[in-house]
């Protein structure tokens, strides 16, 4: 009987495993089409006093020296666009960005970014040719050149300054971040 269920436990834990797998092949879908192959590198959970907030993956290019990368967040707990704007200017004010270029960000991010509901997702792409591509539930809501904000933004994860240390080490695992952040190996 212990044999059996002990069978039964690993074919259950390994179907959760495929299927979760299979979800992130779909979930792919929503990552810009010019991203070249995208591969996850890591997943990693941000949560606070306890509560889980939200699931993020790292994306990369097949050719992890390829400078193209994304951020794909999936919500768990629901947050107003400003709210989110709010927290994104903040996190970038804690990195170094000064507060007047951190208020500008967050007054443009307020106006693009949606309320979000549990299970929904933000994904943000980085291309060195077009900056900070950003995405809800699969459609364009705003597209933001250079290299400023996104080293801003994307640093808020993947910036060894980060304010969650533990959650840039889930993302990146065994390897470097992206050549954006070169040097922060």
């Amino acid at each position: 009987m212990r044999k059996y269920l002990l069978h039964s436990s690993i074919t259950l834990f390994i179907s959760l495993f495929l299927a979760v797998g299979l979800c992130s092949a779909r979930d792919l879908s929503r990552i810009d089409p010019s991203f070249n192959q995208p591969l996850s590198q890591g997943v990693g959970r941000l949560t606070f006093w306890g509560f889980h907030i939200y699931d993020v993956t790292l994306y990369r290019s097949s050719n992890l020296s390829s400078a193209e990368f994304a951020l794909d967040i999936k919500y768990q707990k629901s947050s107003s666009g400003s709210l989110i704007a709010h927290k994104t200017a903040e996190e970038m004010k804690k990195m170094g960005v000064s507060d007047s270029q951190a208020t500008i960000w967050e007054k443009e991010l307020a106006e693009v970014l949606p309320n979000v509901e549990s299970g929904q997702t933000l994904t943000g792409v980085y291309s060195p040719k077009v900056g900070a591509t950003l995405f809800y539930e699969g459609k364009k809501i705003a597209q933001i050149p250079g290299v400023e904000f996104s080293k801003a933004f994307f640093g808020i994860w993947l910036d060894p300054k980060t304010s969650a240390p533990k959650l840039r080490a889930e993302l990146l695992g065994n390897a470097c971040p992206p050549p954006l952040f070169s040097g922060a190996c």
